[in-house]
């Protein structure tokens, strides 16, 4: 049968002579429907010419039986090898194209008797490349984390240590985004000792970087910094990548940005951002939007249209920017109810996005001690259930709030709760002859010491 009739684990079949092509029909177990391929009992020549005859194929089934027949070529001469490795590249854009994961899955399994013929470095570029294959098919996390287990097996058994340690980095990254953070963790444990040991710094990178985002997903801040600066210390050993580093500088910002140090975090979206766009990086717009989350944060959302209509940031419009377009206006207008209502339009670019859902809570808050802030300027005193009729919030949330401004010391005032109002007292101005007072007694009191440790020595 060859390498087509192997694809996948076949339960009936029927074969009819018809001339010299066999008709075969397949059931796809654990999937349950047919499928019927018409191949040619013999191979196709590996060259040039039968690439593009796939190539030129009418449709992409057509092309994808081509480029299985042109593998099932038993020649192994140099040329038939580099032929087969390009049907291999152009079978996975196939496969992908049609969203046929299981296939990709089973091609891996196919060609290792291929991969005994060809260099480790390039198997490791066919492997690596149809697992990104896979990864381009939406809704396959569970099936590439099985590849991924099947890979690790597979490289253990052939002693494939470079290749096993990068599907397995690989591996620790889909465990994470499939929320598997203790299994993730274990893994990448052991991992890091071993590639420390093998001084391998590019991968060392990957390692570290990815150790600092399941530390952050774990909300282990201190272990977080400690894995990136390990991993900044080892890029700078070595040539890094620009989408790398920009990673680096993506991870960074958001590590800032919990500190509550957005201006820092500003520095480094920015500089993420412009790796990313020179790259046309779809994670440029995640960068831009994070820059423009660092801008409402220090309040500063007057910049945030500005930064929209540049140059750069008019090629990411959609919307990422408009939700965080329309935190910037209810922040500029200190309105609560703006900002519930941007919360409610772009729930998905806002509140499911894990980096600003963390800063939601203390946007919020902003905002409310700003509104409450404007809606109380006029007063000198007023009812309480007015300032909630106002605002549209309970009293009792509103008093909260108000009690805790005035400790905070956001405004003057008391709280008069046996008549339910708010009494606001004018600024005090403060007298500039006390500070210079108190500096004065404090120089004196460095004089007076000074000349007592003279006279002790003079008395010694």
């Amino acid at each position: 049968m060859g390498i087509c009739a192997l694809l996948l684990c076949t339960i009936s079949f029927r074969c009819s002579r018809q001339g010299c092509k066999y008709q075969i029909n397949f059931h796809f177990a654990g999937i349950g429907y047919f499928k019927a391929f018409t191949m040619s009992t013999s191979y196709l020549p590996a060259t040039t010419d039968s690439i593009a005859q796939a190539l030129e194929a009418k449709n992409p089934s057509e092309g994808i039986s081509i480029l299985y027949r042109i593998l099932e070529n038993p020649s192994s001469s140099p040329e038939s090898l580099r032929i087969k490795e390009q049907a291999i590249t152009n079978l996975s854009d196939l496969l992908r194209q049609e969203n046929r994961a299981e296939e990709l899955r089973s091609l891996l399994t196919l060609l290792r008797p291929f991969f005994a013929l060809i260099p480790k470095a390039k198997t490791a570029k066919i492997v690596r490349g149809v697992i990104d294959a896979v990864a381009k098919i939406p809704g396959t996390s569970d099936l590439q984390i099985s590849l991924c287990k099947e890979m690790v097996q597979w490289t253990r058994a052939e002693k494939r240590t470079f290749l096993r340690q990068r599907v397995e980095a690989r591996l620790a990254a889909l465990l994470m985004e499939n929320k598997e953070y203790s299994e993730a963790l274990n893994l990448l444990s052991g991992l890091i000792k071993e590639v420390r040991r093998l001084d391998d710094k590019l991968l060392l990178v990957d390692i570290d970087l990815l150790e600092s985002k399941l530390h952050f997903s774990l909300r282990n801040l201190p272990k977080a910094k400690a894995a990136l600066t390990a991993a900044r210390t080892a890029a700078n050993a070595i040539y890094v990548p620009p989408a790398q580093q920009g990673t680096i500088d993506l991870q960074s910002g958001i590590l800032h940005a919990e500190e509550k140090d957005y201006k820092t975090a500003y520095s480094y979206f920015f500089e993420a951002f412009e790796a990313f766009n020179a790259l046309e990086d779809p994670r440029a717009v995640f960068s831009l939007k994070y820059m423009l989350l660092c801008k409402i944060m220090v309040s500063q959302a007057d910049d945030v249209a500005g930064i929209i209509s540049s140059k750069a940031g008019l090629q990411y419009v959609g919307p990422e920017l408009d939700a965080m377009k329309a935190v910037a206006d209810a922040h500029a207008k200190r309105s609560l109810k703006l900002f519930e209502t941007a919360l409610r339009d772009f729930k998905a670019q806002l509140e499911e996005d894990p980096i600003v859902h963390r800063h939601l809570s203390s946007l919020y808050d902003t905002l409310l001690e700003q509104n409450l802030c404007r809606l109380i300027e006029p007063f000198s005193r007023v009812e309480i259930a007015h300032i909630a009729d106002l605002i549209e919030l309970s009293v009792d949330h509103v008093e909260k709030k108000l009690s805790q401004m005035i400790l905070d010391k956001k405004f003057a005032g008391t709280l008069d709760q046996g008549a339910g109002c708010l009494v606001i007292f004018d600024d005090p101005k403060t007298d500039a002859i006390y500070p210079a007072t108190l500096e004065t007694i404090s120089n004196v009191g460095k004089v007076v010491d000074s000349l007592y440790v003279r006279s002790a020595k003079i008395m010694a």
